[in-house]
């Protein structure tokens, strides 16, 4: 991903007066990916809308709606775009680390904030012994084929053309979250006796956050593996968040993401040479820099996921904590969690029987 930037402090922070409020963005073609200026400027919002999203699931059905809308206000300003800056954007590891399509500047980041967010918080009420079940299977099954498809969207997008590398990194896309799939359905239908359908497509999710850093860089052969370490991995960290640490993530967040992301911005240092495993290569430090070996690539992508873990970790804890006193209390009371946020914030019931 590409933004015209003038100023660049440090590496940390960009800014361009054209961009201020958009004002400066218009119907142009930008020279260096060929597509209309508009276009882009909405493909990447697309991003940033999706990250507090997600860590929105970490701490579900216990944040006031009005905190809420503060801190993913906050959360964008001071952590997701300094951080969509430092990778993509003209900062200090643009040029240098692997992030095809968020797997720092989404998935890490989001992971390590819906962790600092869900052990601020707090579990919910009666958590772990209440047992919490998947309100409707059939809508769960819905939304992860939209996440699926969509997935394409940003991974292929991301190629910024209709071309091979686009194609490539759909393909691979869909092999990593298939791999995973099945990695998980297995692997719970060993401990448990059955294959579960939430298990299968959190799976999924897996896969798919996990591929998305390598997803143009590596061949089908390297999603594969991908995928089968997403489902494995994410699998047991899941059990390490909510058994081991006692962290009540409602979705969990900082397993599949957080892990997911992780893994596959550190696995495409090696996955994603040419000639691994039909690796694509990462030919564009060959163009305006260095050649990095694999080697020398995962010194490089460790320090993109060190950056963005510090910067999440730190300014999440104290958005939430400046969130909290700003809104008098950003985690609702026990009663109204027994009430339900539908009713309660909203006025409304997410079911009605008439």
């Amino acid at each position: 991903s590409t933004q015209f930037v003038v100023n660049d402090i440090g590496g940390l922070i960009g800014w361009d007066s054209r961009m201020f409020m958009l004002m400066g963005v218009d119907k142009a073609i930008m020279p260096d990916t060929n597509i209309p200026e508009l276009v882009f400027a909405m493909f990447q919002g697309k991003f940033a809308i999706i990250t507090p999203a997600l860590i929105a699931g970490a701490f579900a059905e216990r944040v006031r709606f009005r905190g809420y809308c503060v801190f993913i206000a906050l959360w964008s300003l001071l952590i997701y775009n300094p951080l969509a800056h430092w990778i993509w954007g003209g900062g200090f590891l643009t040029g240098k680390a692997i992030d095809f399509a968020g797997g720092t500047v989404i998935h890490i980041s989001a992971g390590v904030a819906g962790l600092v967010a869900a052990i601020y918080l707090g579990p919910r009420r009666g958590y772990p012994k209440s047992a919490m079940h998947p309100n409707n299977l059939v809508m769960t099954l819905m939304g992860a084929g939209l996440l699926w498809v969509g997935w394409f969207g940003f991974n292929a997008g991301s190629a910024g053309a209709a071309n091979g590398n686009a194609g490539m990194a759909m393909l691979v896309t869909h092999l990593s979250a298939a791999t995973a799939s099945l990695v998980w359905m297995f692997i719970e239908w060993k401990k448990t006796g059955k294959p579960g359908l939430v298990g299968i497509v959190t799976g999924t999710i897996a896969g798919l956050a996990t591929i998305t850093p390598a997803s143009g860089a590596v061949g089908p052969m390297g999603a594969i593996v991908i995928g089968a370490c997403a489902g494995l991995v994410c699998y047991f960290a899941c059990g390490f968040v909510k058994e081991k640490l006692g962290v009540d993530d409602s979705l969990d967040v900082a397993a599949v993401h957080g892990v997911g992301g992780i893994m596959g911005t550190l696995l495409v240092s090696y996955l994603g040479q040419t000639g691994i495993l039909g690796g694509q290569g990462i030919s564009q430090h060959g163009e305006n820099g260095p050649y990095f070996t694999w080697s020398e690539q995962l010194s490089v992508q460790a320090q993109g996921c060190l950056a963005a873990i510090a910067l999440s970790v730190v300014a999440t804890f104290v958005i939430v904590k400046l969130v909290s006193v700003l809104t008098n209390g950003i985690r609702i009371s026990e009663d109204d969690e027994t009430k339900g946020l539908d009713q309660v914030e909203h006025g409304e019931n997410g079911y009605t029987l008439n």
